[in-house]
């Protein structure tokens, strides 16, 4: 093969912030090949089979793309990102560039716009600079309703070499009238302008996509059994994103003959098998089988994804095998490769677990404090009362319905030993469990699923550093079961954090002393018995091996927090210091059907306390209608006697009006007369006076 020049070759991947075109993009752009002397690029096809030594790394994709929406997410591995152009900025972008690659196996949407780009292209093809690559990532849906290869052997599968008698799903129609388009465009001239259609396997890997639904479900826990629609025997061709974006990148350097060529891993996976590996290593590892209408239902599937889902199609990519050198990541498919997928899948969307353990002297706070961080960070908290309890049920679940399904044939069995073991034990020891079983109990309770998810709270366990290297030790069992070294082992269930609370004796004796009697006998807190659990707690923590210690000999720094108060605003301070510690939370967040619920909850609690102002405005009236019913008699006499006064003041009024207006002038000039004359008999005079000076005598 001769040597490939003129890289790096400039790409265009239309929506890179979705979940394919991100992942070929970055996988395009850190793709590196070695220079040999003469400054030529050779690729890794031509470097097989021999060793390349002091040539330094070659980039060989130079990529930009579209994206759907603007977002903060930095993306170092594209050169260029264009947001919503219309077509007229786009074809310059795209007449710039030396592969174009279009991806229409998530969005409907992009169809259209993928079927105007290799048209426009086609059109500009005497205006290139160069040869272009137009290449078309569809999906194996174009395969669905194709006609068996061979009637009288429906177990041969398709291949590639067949692709004309391809035949699509419903609805992915317009997917293979694309691809047959893309088909045409490439035939007029392929030495200027080449085009592939890549019809893709259901992608999986790193974030996921199409199976996430399965992923989350499982992970969260929250649904005993994981759902699968429909009989689950579908056989459903799948690939790994970064083996797509092998073949894709294969095709750029390779140009194969082959113009369609078809995209899978060699497995033969049920939908049934998948959901099973998914649902085994991240959940309950239990699934049932539900119509696959009810598929339609779920909010988190659309309608592309669910006829995916439901696809029966057996297909082979021959080509890939003859004509392409794939440097596979998962050839033999989902299932064989689920442990690399889960972390992946863990790694890639930050699902990583918060391990911590909190240890300190009894009614130090140890409970209130572990509840506090499991409720905000979504962890498990293991206290051994309650583990203990859990586990018998669990064992005596498994008696009474063993699982038909189960792989080990022995498992009730080994169930029914386990939980005559622990009864006895609990027994003969006064109710509790002899170390070997506590530590056991513990250490399966660390290393199940939900533990290994989203992490646990241990609280109060360990108490001393011998029983810390037997909980955090593989033991001969957890080796032979296939753990190989004891730190693989280990790394699984060690705390990632170890907050140790403390406080003084006597604050410890008067909490206590606080405390109500239902508390102090929930926690076998009586006066006796907490002050032999406390001076047993001070002795084990005076020695050279604490538990303390034990961590850290791991490096695992211990973080001490002294409580010195009960008052609130102290330990709300505290628990900002462990929330700062531990970091941000490693999880989904709050669910659709949280938050919903949260939002039904806030807004009971407004109604209740809506309510309750209610009720108390109402009892309010009420004692103010029973007061004025009391003072109803003192009050009802006062407001009439006010009216009265009220009624003669204003009479009163009237007639001094009266007076002064009619009388009082010329009474006052009888009374100015008679002082002047001072008559023997005034009365008479004055009344003299009034008569012949009447002013309304007419």
């Amino acid at each position: 093969m001769e040597k490939v020049k003129h890289w790096p070759k400039r790409v265009f991947i239309n929506n890179i912030d979705c979940f394919a075109s991100k992942y070929v993009a970055k996988f395009l752009s850190e793709y590196v090949t070695s220079a040999d002397a003469d400054g030529e690029v050779e690729t890794e096809a031509e470097q097989e089979g021999k060793m390349v030594t002091n040539h330094s790394g070659a980039e060989v994709f130079h990529v930009v793309g579209s994206v759907s929406d603007k977002s903060d997410e930095h993306r170092p591995y594209v050169l260029e990102e264009y947001l919503q152009l219309d077509r007229d900025e786009l074809l310059p972008k795209l007449m710039d560039c030396d592969v174009v690659i279009y991806n229409i196996t998530q969005h409907a949407d992009q169809v259209e716009e993928a079927f105007w780009a290799v048209s426009a292209l086609h059109s500009e093809m005497g205006n290139f600079s160069g040869p272009k690559m137009f290449i078309l990532v569809s999906t194996v849906m174009t395969w669905a309703c194709t006609k068996p290869v061979d009637p009288d052997d429906l177990e041969l599968p398709f291949t590639d070499e067949i692709f004309w008698r391809r035949k699509a799903h419903p609805n992915f129609k317009q997917h293979i009238d694309l691809e047959k388009r893309v088909v045409k465009m490439g035939k007029t001239n392929r030495t200027l302008f080449s085009t592939y259609v890549v019809a893709s396997g259901l992608q999986y890997g790193m974030e996921e996509q199409v199976f996430h639904y399965f992923f989350k479900t499982s992970w969260m826990g929250q649904e005993h059994k994981i759902p699968v629609f429909g009989d689950g025997n579908n056989i459903v061709p799948t690939i790994h994103i970064n083996d797509l974006a092998s073949v894709i990148q294969n095709v750029i350097e390779l140009q194969p003959q082959p113009y369609y060529l078809v995209a899978v891993d060699f497995a033969k996976n049920t939908m049934e098998d998948i959901v099973k590996a998914v649902a085994a290593v991240l959940g309950h590892g239990k699934i049932h089988k539900k119509p696959s209408e009810e598929a339609f239902l779920t909010k988190d599937l659309s309608v592309m994804e669910i006829d995916s889902l439901l696809v029966n199609l057996w297909i082979e990519g021959v080509y890939l095998k003859e004509l392409l050198s794939i440097n596979w990541l998962c050839e033999s498919g989902l299932v064989d490769n689920i442990e690399l997928v889960v972390e992946e899948y863990r790694q890639t969307r930050g699902l990583l677990p918060i391990r911590v353990c909190l240890l300190g002297p009894p009614a130090v706070g140890k409970s209130t404090v572990s509840k506090q961080i499991c409720e905000y960070y979504k962890l498990h908290r293991i206290a051994l009362k309650e583990t203990i309890s859990e586990t018998i049920t669990q064992l005596e679940d498994a008696v009474k319905n063993p699982d038909p399904e189960a792989e080990n044939e022995d498992s009730a069995a080994e169930a029914q030993e386990l939980l005559n073991s622990l009864k006895d034990s609990i027994d003969q020891n006064r109710g509790l469990l002899d170390e070997h079983l506590l530590v056991k109990v513990v250490k399966d309770k660390l290393m199940s699923n939900p533990c290994k998810n989203q992490g646990f709270v241990l609280d109060g366990f360990p108490k001393t550093y011998e029983q810390a290297k037997k909980l955090f030790s593989a033991d001969e069992h957890d080796l032979d079961e296939g753990t190989s070294q004891n730190s693989s082992y280990s790394k699984k269930i060690m705390p990632e954090f170890v907050l140790c609370l403390d406080a003084s004796d006597a604050f410890l004796k008067e909490r206590v002393m606080k405390l109500p009697e239902r508390l102090v006998q929930k926690h076998n807190y009586e006066q006796q018995h907490f002050l032999q659990r406390l001076t047993r707690y001070r002795a084990d923590n005076v020695e050279d091996e604490t538990i303390a210690h034990y961590f850290e000999e791991l490096d695992i720094t211990p973080l001490y927090l002294e409580i010195t108060s009960n008052d609130e605003p102290d330990c709300l301070l505290l628990l900002q210091k462990i929330f700062n510690t531990l970091g941000k939370p490693r999880n989904y967040g709050h669910s659709t059907w949280e938050v919903e619920e949260e939002g039904m909850r806030k807004a009971e609690e407004k109604m209740r306390k809506e309510a309750q102002l209610r009720a108390e405005e109402e009892q309010r009236e009420e004692e103010e209608a029973r007061h004025r019913a009391a003072c109803w008699g003192e009050w009802g006499l006062e407001m009439v006697r006010q009216q009265e006064e009220e009624l003669l003041g204003a009479q009163s009024a009237s007639l001094k009006n009266y007076l002064m207006e009619h009388v009082m002038p010329a009474l006052t000039q009888g009374l100015i007369e008679c002082c002047t004359v001072q008559p023997q008999d005034p009365v008479d005079f004055l009344a003299e006076y009034l008569f012949k000076n009447n002013p309304f005598d007419y």
